[in-house]
């Protein structure tokens, strides 16, 4: 008797854990534009030192052990029938794919600046984008990021560590940036920058056109619509937050009026069975925050519980942002909680303990050592 089968629609940072979750119970199917985990995590220090960043973002998916079990197919998703339970997809050959589905799993993510892109990419491609970036800021005598969240705050951090002669400036909307985090967390990160000698620039929203997304790092002046004269730099990292979500090849049914796919408490598409979404791509609350919070254990027991006839668990939401803001230092770890408290690894503990054991082994159930730069 044949097992039933999942299909992982989208396989970033939640997607993987999902497919590791559910290999071992279901035929399990994965189907990604990229070949790797390329994660969207840590962008500053992805800029900053690509090569630290690519060693523990960048996996190639024949690394992960518990994938073995799970077929991955490069491919951009064209459509789902829903009724026929298929799920379509175009290869970078241009050949089409058809994929029947018992359960289908949306975690297709967002598109966010340059580096998080639903564009199918070779691991040759991949490096180039990586190092596009790097080399960019790495030539640029003047840096302005221009943004209020986690992303523009840690870029700004990381680059300002990486080349301290540079001149830095940070320019966010708001009386603070980090309003997602407790306030705690920016008295602490702000602190910080200021001692990195970075400009710190409140009440500053970029005059851009509605189609503008800052999917490149640009040049030339930046206009201010709060009325401030424009401000010069020779590059412009752009990270103002304007998310899309990867949901084109959706019917317009399972979407909320911004595109993020409707879920109920479970992560549950309404009224369609077998079929769920975690991530930033499912609507769960305003932060989205399904694809930090555990969401890929919950919906992978949701599924076994859905096939085995069992109640399901639903997504209880935090409050606020937690977690790593800054990525590994050369000090460490620092790992910020709920209440803006804080708490710091030591370097020998990130390096022999929390990423050998408890992320490539106790997270991902083993990754073989590769370097994908090499």
């Amino acid at each position: 008797m044949s097992r039933q089968r999942v299909v992982i629609a989208g396989l970033g940072d939640v997607g993987v854990l999902t497919a590791i979750r559910l290999a071992r119970h279901f035929d399990v199917v994965g189907i990604s534009v990229k070949p790797a985990l390329v994660s969207g995590q840590e962008l500053g220090v992805r800029i900053a030192r690509p090569h630290d960043w690519a060693r523990d973002y960048w996996i190639p998916f024949d690394r992960f052990r518990r994938l073995d079990a799970v077929r991955t197919i490069q491919a951009t998703l064209t459509g789902v029938d829903l009724a026929a339970r298929c799920i379509f997809g175009r290869r970078v050959d241009g050949t089409t794919i058809t994929e029947h589905y018992d359960a289908l799993v949306i975690s297709t993510g967002v598109s966010n600046g340059f580096w998080r892109q639903p564009t199918l990419q070779s691991a040759q491609d991949i490096g180039a984008d990586l190092y596009t970036a790097h080399q960019r800021l790495r030539a640029a005598e003047s840096v302005a990021v221009v943004g209020g969240g986690g992303a523009a705050v840690s870029s700004a951090v990381n680059v300002a560590t990486t080349w301290p002669h540079k001149r830095i400036d940070l320019y966010f909307p708001g009386e603070r940036p980090l309003i997602a985090y407790h306030s705690r967390v920016w008295e602490r990160i702000g602190g910080r920058l200021a001692e990195l000698g970075v400009g710190l620039h409140p009440g500053h929203r970029a005059e851009v056109s509605d189609g503008f997304t800052g999917d490149e790092i640009t040049g030339g002046p930046v206009h201010w619509s709060t009325g401030q004269p424009e401000s010069a730099a020779a590059a412009v990292l752009w990270a103002i937050g304007r998310v899309r979500p990867n949901t084109h090849w959706l019917p317009q049914q399972l979407l909320d009026e911004r595109g993020f796919v409707c879920v109920t408490p479970e992560l549950c598409v309404p009224g369609q069975r077998g079929l769920f979404a975690v991530g930033d791509v499912a609507a769960t609350d305003p932060l989205r925050s399904s694809a930090r919070n555990r969401g890929d254990a919950l919906v992978a027991n949701n599924i076994r519980a859905q096939f085995a006839g069992r109640r399901l668990h639903t997504y209880r939401a935090p409050d606020r942002r937690w977690g790593s803001l800054l990525g590994i230092q050369t000090d460490g770890l620092e790992v910020f909680l709920p209440t803006g408290h804080a708490f710091r690894l030591p370097p020998w503990s990130v390096h022999r303990v929390v990423m050998p054991w408890i992320v490539r082994w106790g997270m991902y159930h083993g990754i073989r050592e590769n370097d994908p730069l090499r």
